[in-house]
């Protein structure tokens, strides 16, 4: 296959659906599973604040590993998709074990039983498909416009699906009961996820060379030019706080509706408010890529999440206000999941520019690690403020402090985030490099 050779429709529409698998899981994650917890489950809010956190230790080490494996990779299916194809069953299974904790155990019993199928799931089973999948991208083109085009095919998908299972999960789990509703979330999530990894193909390496012929960096060469590419850690850290920003409002807005609204379905209004509107402008992607640069796209997110958080605050319980904020908040979400997505190839030929090493599985890594980081940290600032506040799952009414820190965290603490991350977008200039590295110019340096 030709490395510029474009990606036909229909395989980026596969590729966006597997995307969207992976999301089912990081809507159960962020949204509905501190909640389950500690709601159905009635487990300790600020014990699994602790195992979210714990759990990101692992995180660290798995998806640095993972991005190895998937470098030194070579079959005949390429690089990235046997890991896919296999994390496809993984995650129907991950699913169903995380939503049935044994009601009837004890405490302890409850919390070593949620450590281990945590940790199964997020550590293990969602780094295998987090960075396979983002890995996947800059080897199916290197046309940068076709890179620009798959990023919004996934961005599209990943919101889609999430839309579709966000807005469904509170329905569904109250006609079928968590344990019935994890079985049907599960088996979509890994049968998207499966048919993303048989059908879509890699390019190989060189034009007529067999794979089997290239001579694969090792991790100790591979790994110190990943660490000075400082887009890499900015893409790592875009990650984490654009994530922890998510997972902390849509944690906190399954409390919101219970506790401040006292309306448990206006969690699905406010799903769809929340990410409806995102997919909207993901379809401009292509269009003003060619006008604006990836940043100049990222820097209107995040401006457009700070006004979304602050209107929302502004709103206190005026549900139209609550709805109009949460939609700018959309707006400026679509971006950032897209545009940060689609700089994953420019991050690696600037590296394979800049140090002369090509690192697909390790710089995409940086995507995967900022995600769980900010998804586990998210979910665990809201379940921490919770115990903080004395926040009683069994209580009709909260205190008036649990409900002014709910609110709080719902809305102004999500604008304290957007202005980080306008701050890292800010920094993020690696296209003013693109002249070079898509150009073919020899590389200033080599990595050590």
């Amino acid at each position: 296959m030709n490395a510029q050779k474009k990606v036909p429709l229909w395989r980026k529409t596969i590729y966006g659906l597997g995307t969207g698998g992976g999301n089912i899981f990081s809507q159960i994650g962020a949204a509905f599973l501190l909640s389950y917890y500690t709601d159905t489950a009635m487990m300790a809010a600020a014990a699994i604040g602790t195992m979210f956190v714990i759990c990101r230790v692992f995180d660290g080490v798995s998806d640095f590993a993972m991005g190895a494996i998937v470098d030194k990779t070579n079959t005949r299916w390429g690089k990235a998709r046997p890991w896919l194809i296999l994390s496809g069953p993984l995650t129907a299974l991950g699913i169903i074990l995380l939503m049935n904790v044994p009601m009837g155990a004890s405490d302890g019993a409850k919390l070593v039983y949620a450590y281990a199928t945590y940790i199964f799931m997020n550590v293990i089973v969602y780094t295998i498909f987090g960075i396979s999948n983002t890995a996947l991208l800059p080897l199916m083109t290197r046309n940068a416009k076709d890179s620009t085009m798959l990023a919004t095919f996934s961005a599209v998908g990943n919101n889609v699906i999430g839309l579709l299972a966000g807005t469904a999960i509170t329905p569904l789990v109250m006609a079928l009961s968590w344990r019935w509703a994890s079985v049907v979330l599960g088996c979509v999530a890994g049968v998207l996820i499966l048919i993303s990894g048989l059908v879509n193909k890699e390019i190989t390496p060189e034009e007529g060379e067999e794979m089997e012929n290239i001579e694969k960096p090792s991790l100790k060469q591979q790994f110190p030019s990943v660490m000075r590419n400082r887009y890499f850690w900015l893409l790592l850290l875009i990650g984490v706080f654009s994530l922890l920003m998510n997972a902390n409002a849509i944690a906190a807005q399954t409390y919101y509706c219970n506790a401040v609204l006292g309306k448990p379905l206006f969690m699905s209004v406010l799903m769809t408010a929340g990410q409806a509107p995102g997919i909207v402008i993901l379809f401009l992607m292509p269009v003003i890529s060619n006008k604006w640069s990836k940043r100049s796209f990222l820097t209107l997110g995040a401006v457009l999440l700070i006004i979304g958080f602050v209107i929302t605050g502004l709103a206190g319980t005026n549900q139209p206000m609550i709805v109009f904020g949460t939609v700018i908040r959309s707006l400026g979400a679509g971006p950032l999941l897209s545009a940060v997505f689609a700089l994953v190839p420019d991050v690696v030929e600037y590296g394979n520019w800049k140090y002369g090493m090509r690192s697909e599985g390790l710089i995409s890594s940086a995507q995967s690690i900022g995600s769980k980081i900010g998804m586990g940290l998210g979910s665990a600032m809201c379940a921490w403020i919770l115990a903080g506040v004395g926040y009683d799952a069994t209580a009709e009414v909260q205190s008036a402090t649990a409900v002014a820190a709910i609110k709080f965290d719902y809305t102004y603490m999500g604008a304290i985030f957007g202005v980080v991350i306008l701050i890292l977008v800010l920094l993020t200039n690696v296209e003013k490099f693109a002249p070079q590295y898509r150009g073919g110019q020899a590389q200033p340096e080599k990595a050590v």
